[in-house]
């Protein structure tokens, strides 16, 4: 089957009702006295009160709006702004947002979100992508969401890891009848970006992502020549890594911890919250954990994280996917992974595009919007 539907968002409002209910009956989690907080985890940039994970303080305040005051009708009608569609590739259904741009160069983009995200990162640089002004390169907008989140609903069968996503990312841009378009990706986006470049360099212009995970293979003389900053970064992500609970128990156990998130509003609003933390506005992380809550995608979000692990083990050294001879740009964000030049440029062939910036985080989408239209405007601008 080929054949794209178009896809408005309708949740039953038995549903909604049934979360405001779940959300009305909270038990709340029991925590140590905030006196008792240690301070900020070493290496580790923890905001105070998170040493032993997402806090009460967070969560309540959370779980009250949006049990009171948000206003999922609202959200979803503006969500419904954006022309949405679903197709089936390779035997799963695909949801994503088209939005053409009427500028007659406009470059074909598409964009892939991260974990714990949704297709919704990237819903507020549409309208300056596809109409960009001031003589800007403007972008046909696909916002596809990732096999088991969200609106492409619950994978059925094992595979689905980044690789398989790239190959139905290419059969969309094809199905869509893009010949030449873009890349974007971030977090997740930005293993699947690089992978889906190689596999399609026929039809890819470049691949911009958010960040380079290229790493140390433990060869002698690796670390020579690195500066202070430099080995900075490598402690800084070795860190982040051993702290991160959600990729290692994704990776290992995703079906586990799916049993709470599927019943528990308040549980699935902390589990998001620990990445998306203060980077996104309230009622867009609400937005967010109501779109994994009513389609149920807990547990297939997460087995993204295992079916990676089971296709790295067999890809070992090879960065995000293999070395690659697309072009590739870089948008680092202060408070973000940084990666090393010197295990990029062996993991990616041809990088032709690198730039710093001072403020921004993991999710620049949000909190760094300019910034990062700038930058995929400029990286495209050389590579186009």
């Amino acid at each position: 089957m080929t054949e794209i539907k178009p896809f408005r968002i309708e949740i039953p409002q038995a549903d909604v009702d049934d979360l405001k209910g779940r959300l009305a009956r909270t038990r709340f989690a029991d925590e140590l006295p905030a006196e008792q907080f240690a301070g900020k985890l070493e290496g580790i940039p923890t905001p105070p009160g998170w040493e032993y994970g997402v806090p009460g303080s967070y969560v309540r305040p959370l779980v009250e709006r949006w049990r009171d005051g948000f206003d999922w009708r609202a959200q979803e009608a503006r969500l419904n702004r954006y022309p949405q569609f679903t197709t089936e590739i390779d035997g799963q259904s695909i949801h994503f947002v088209h939005v053409t741009s009427p500028e007659p160069d406009a470059i074909p983009l598409i964009l892939t979100h991260g974990w714990p995200n949704m297709f919704t990162e990237y819903l507020g640089l549409v309208d300056q992508l596809t109409e960009p002004g001031a003589g800007g390169q403007a972008f046909h907008v696909v916002i596809p969401s990732i096999p088991g989140f969200g609106f492409s609903g619950p994978t059925r069968e094992r595979g689905w890891n980044a690789a398989r996503t790239a190959a139905a990312w290419a059969e969309l841009m094809s199905r869509l009848g893009y010949e030449r378009y873009g890349v974007h990706g971030n977090d997740a986006g930005a293993i699947v970006g690089p992978i889906l470049g190689e596999l399609d360099r026929e039809h890819v212009i470049g691949v911009h992502v958010n960040q380079i995970f290229s790493f140390p293979k433990g060869e002698p003389g690796e670390f020579e020549g690195l500066t202070e900053a430099e080995m900075g970064s490598l402690q800084f992500g070795q860190a982040f890594i051993e702290h991160a609970i959600h990729d290692r128990s994704q990776a290992n156990q995703p079906q586990t911890l799916a049993h709470a998130l599927a019943d528990s509003p308040s549980g699935q609003l902390a589990w998001i919250g620990q990445l998306l933390g203060d980077a996104v506005e309230p009622d867009d992380l609400l937005t967010i954990a109501s779109l994994f809550w009513f389609t149920n995608t807990s547990a297939s979000s997460a087995r993204f994280y295992f079916e990676n692990r089971d296709w790295f083990a067999t890809h070992q050294g090879e960065g995000q996917g293999g070395r690659t001879s697309v072009p590739i740009g870089l948008a680092s964000f202060a408070f973000d992974f940084k990666p090393i030049r010197k295990f990029a440029e062996r993991d990616h062939a041809n990088i032709v595009h690198w730039n710093d910036y001072e403020r921004g985080g993991h999710w620049a989408a949000h909190d760094a919007s300019d910034l990062l239209l700038g930058d995929i405007r400029e990286f495209f601008g050389k590579v186009a």
